[in-house]
């Protein structure tokens, strides 16, 4: 299949779409009154319309109804998104408790695995394949609720949500045609497309917010296509490849869990000490945070894809070794980051 002739047209499709429908949501959400108000936990100084999730959930469902077949794996995908959807745009109105946002979330996941959309083996490192059985069911639900919450906690500063998405939607588009599954590409493809649409309005000095009705779908759209695209090929470390690609907020993510554990805190309950919070506190920039997340998030992508060409154990080897480098590296220049970060003010 060409590149060219079929993808790229569902790229640009799904930009504009998104382009052009932003707009249009950023004065509804001005008009009802759903605007982001500033607080002592967020960086933004004045109200900031909150419903961008809907643009974008808008862009990417007009393009995969275009460019797709409807069939049972594109229904689940849809339907579960959608409950994602009305979900989070009910958390941006009305502030959900968690119990009920997470029952909609285990909700959209169960209509997913109903639909036949689940993680049913895994690659074994000596060989062969591990089927799940009965663990299938826990463990696609788990990982569709993981992947929405990891990227609806780094949705903190302008563009970095929706910027590493759309890094990790590049990666994921890559292995997937790699791979031959064509409908996880064209999903991948479109959701990429609409990430950049978006990022027109939302990088900084963000225009609009994509809510937790974005930042949950972005997720979830990531989980289910990882599942159906990469999780369903055979390539040694097929489990791996969306952590890694997601790396930096799966990091961010599991620090996250493991502080407010220590200090007793509710695990889904806001505070400012993730990563980027860090480092604004250090004295960097919003777009230097952000221009960072997006290299960290590019060189996680290129590591992943690479993993993807090997096979057998030799994949697992390679993958620690390009670990320890990437540790290390960190660690060399992590002394140097803020005046390194300070000479790019001429780009950023």
């Amino acid at each position: 299949m060409d590149i060219f002739s079929f993808y790229i047209p569902i790229l640009i499709t799904a930009f504009t779409v998104t382009i052009i429908i932003t707009p249009l949501v950023k004065k509804l959400s001005i008009r009802a009154g759903l605007v982001d108000k500033p607080s002592e936990r967020k960086i933004h100084q004045t109200p900031v319309p909150r419903m961008g999730g809907l643009a974008i959930f808008t862009g990417f469902i007009i393009t995969v109804s275009v460019c797709l077949p409807f069939n049972k794996q594109l229904a689940g995908i849809l339907s579960g998104g959608l409950i994602v959807l009305l979900v989070g745009i009910l958390d941006d109105i009305f502030s959900l408790k968690p119990w009920i946002k997470l029952s909609g979330q285990i909700t959209a996941a169960l209509v997913v695995y109903h639909f036949g959309i689940s993680i049913s083996f895994i690659s074994n490192p000596f060989g062969g394949m591990l089927f799940l059985s009965w663990l299938a069911l826990p463990v696609t639900i788990i990982w569709i609720i993981g992947m929405m919450n990891i990227i609806n906690l780094i949705d903190g500063l302008d563009g970095l949500a929706a910027g590493i998405s759309a890094i990790s939607a590049g990666a994921l588009f890559i292995v997937a045609l790699s791979t031959g599954q064509f409908v996880a590409a064209t999903i991948s493809i479109a959701i990429l497309g609409s990430c950049l649409g978006f990022l027109r309005f939302n990088f900084w000095p963000a225009q609009i917010f994509m809510g937790d009705s974005g930042a949950m779908f972005l997720g979830y759209i990531l989980a289910t296509t990882s599942i159906t695209g990469v999780l369903k090929s055979t390539i040694t470390l097929s489990i791996a490849v969306p952590l890694i690609v997601l790396g930096i907020p799966v990091s961010d993510t599991l620090f996250a869990i493991f502080r407010r554990i220590k200090n007793k805190q509710a695990l889904f309950k806001p505070d400012t000490e993730h990563v980027h919070h860090k480092l604004l506190d250090s004295g960097f920039s919003q777009k230097q945070v952000v221009f960072c997340s997006y290299i960290g998030s590019i060189i996680l992508g290129l590591i992943a894809i690479f993993i993807t060409k090997l096979s057998g154990f030799t994949a697992y080897i390679i993958f620690g070794i390009c670990l320890f480098i990437f540790y290390q590296t960190f660690l060399i220049f992590r002394k140097n980051l803020f005046s390194i970060l300070s000479k790019l003010n001429i780009f950023i």
